[in-house]
C-alpha cells in the first residue's frame, strides 16, 4: 500500500529549470541572482512596501527579528503556548524569558483576553510573538490593539500561514516584523529556508548583514558585531521561485481537502474540524480535527487506524510549550480556569493534508474515520 503523507512537497517543472539555470551559470555558492529575485518576488506577493531577507530557515528569521528589535538577556517576550518550539527557541538564544499565553477556542490562536492578563502581570515585555496556527489567522485586530496600547512590537510568525489573509491583507505583514517558512512540509517549499519580512527596510538590511557573518564593509575581514551564517543559498532560492508560481494553486487544493473533511464529518456530533477565523481566509495548511472528550474514540485511536488501514501519516496537535520539559520554569497565562491549549492538544490531531491525495485516498481516509464513530 502506498504511503499517504501528512503534507509532503509537491514539485513542478519550473523548479528544475531554475535550479538548472543556477548550475549552468555556476551560481552554486551561497547567494546569487535567484536569492535577489526570490526576495523581490516574495516582497511583491506580500504587498506594497514590504521588504524581505532570505534566510536558511524560519527559525533563523525569528532569531534575526529578535536581534533587529534589540531583544536582550532578561527581557520578557510573550508567545503562544500552542505552537512548535521553533517559534520560541530564538527567545532563549538571546537569553530572554518566554511567557506563554493560552489559546482561545475560536481560532486556536493566542487569546487576546489572556494577553491582557499577561500585560497586567508583566507590564513591560520587549515583544509579542503571534503565530497563525495551522494557517488560520489569529485575532489580529484585538491583539494588535492591545500591543499598540502598550507600545510593544509584534513579531508575526506566519511560518504556517503563507497566502492566508486577514481582512484581505497577507499574514506576515501586520507586525513590526514578520516571518515565513519554506520548510519541506509547508504549503510551498524550497527544501528548507525562510524569510524575514518588514515594511521597514532597515530591519531587513540589518538581518541581511547579521546573517552573512556581520562582515564590515572593508577590504579585509573585519567584524564589529557577532554574525550568523543564516543566508539562503542560490540553489534553494531557485526551488522557492519555482514553487512560488504555484502558491495560489496549492492554497486552492489545501482548502478543498479541508472542505471535504468538514462535509464528510458534519453529521458526527463528537467530531469537529479546526475552527477558522471568520475575518480571514486561511490557507488550510493542515486540516485538523477535534474529538469531544465524552466520546470513547480518542485521537490515538484515529491515528492508529489511519496508519494501519490506510498507511497514512498523521500528527498530534502541537504539545503546548508550557507543558514541555525544557520550558517547565516559564510562566503560563490563561484567560480563565480552563487550559484551552492543553484541551486542544489532548483531543485533537492533524489529518493527512497532502495536496497529492487522490479521490481514492480521501475516500479511504474518511471511511476509516467514520467507521470508528459508527
Amino acid at each position: 500500500m502506498k504511503r499517504i503523507y501528512l503534507s509532503s512537497p509537491t514539485m513542478h517543472d519550473e523548479e528544475q529549470l531554475l535550479v538548472k539555470e543556477a548550475f549552468d551559470t555556476n551560481w552554486i555558492a551561497p547567494l546569487g541572482p535567484h536569492v535577489d529575485a526570490f526576495e523581490k518576488e516574495i516582497s511583491e506577493y506580500m504587498g506594497e512596501g514590504m521588504h524581505a531577507a532570505a534566510l536558511s530557515a524560519g527559525t533563523a528569521a525569528i532569531h534575526m527579528a529578535l536581534k533587529c528589535l534589540g531583544i536582550k538577556r532578561g527581557d520578557i517576550v510573550f508567545a503562544p503556548s500552542l505552537t512548535f518550539s521553533a517559534s520560541v527557541n530564538p527567545v532563549v538564544y538571546e537569553g530572554a524569558v518566554p511567557v506563554f499565553i493560552d489559546s482561545e477556542k475560536d481560532t486556536w490562536n493566542m487569546d487576546p483576553e489572556a494577553l491582557k492578563k499577561a500585560f497586567e502581570k508583566y507590564p513591560h515585555p520587549a515583544a509579542v510573538i503571534v503565530v497563525h496556527l495551522y494557517g488560520t489567522p489569529a485575532k489580529l485586530d484585538e491583539i494588535k490593539k492591545i500591543c499598540d496600547e502598550h507600545d510593544v512590537p509584534i513579531v508575526e510568525d506566519a511560518a504556517e500561514s503563507l497566502s492566508s489573509t486577514y481582512k484581505g491583507r497577507q499574514t506576515g505583514t501586520f507586525g513590526k516584523i514578520g516571518i515565513i517558512s519554506f520548510n519541506g512540509n509547508k504549503i510551498i517549499t524550497s527544501s528548507g529556508g525562510g524569510m524575514m519580512l518588514s515594511s521597514n527596510e532597515e530591519y531587513t538590511k540589518k538581518a541581511t548583514f547579521l546573517s552573512t557573518q556581520a562582515r564590515d564593509p572593508a577590504r579585509h575581514y573585519q567584524h564589529s558585531n557577532i554574525g550568523y551564517n543564516y543566508r539562503m543559498s542560490n540553489v534553494v532560492a531557485a526551488i522557492g521561485r519555482g514553487q512560488l508560481k504555484h502558491l495560489e494553486e496549492h492554497k486552492v487544493l489545501k482548502k478543498k481537502i479541508y472542505e471535504q473533511y468538514k462535509e464528510a464529518f458534519k453529521d458526527i456530533g463528537a467530531l469537529s474540524m479546526n475552527p477558522l477565523n471568520k475575518d480571514g481566509d486561511a490557507n488550510n495548511w493542515l486540516s485538523c480535527m477535534s474529538i469531544d472528550p465524552k466520546c470513547s474514540v480518542t485521537p490515538d485511536m484515529v491515528m492508529d487506524a489511519l496508519a494501519e488501514k490506510c498507511n497514512a501519516e498523521t500528527r498530534p496537535i502541537w504539545k503546548p510549550l508550557h507543558l514541555q520539559p525544557v520550558f517547565k520554569d516559564c510562566d503560563f497565562i490563561k484567560a480563565g480556569d480552563v487550559d484551552v491549549a492543553a484541551d486542544i492538544f489532548d483531543h485533537g490531531l492533524c489529518l493527512p493534508s497532502d495536496i497529492k491525495n487522490t479521490p481514492e485516498d480521501m475516500d479511504m481516509i474518511i471511511r476509516t474515520i467514520k467507521e470508528l464513530f459508527a
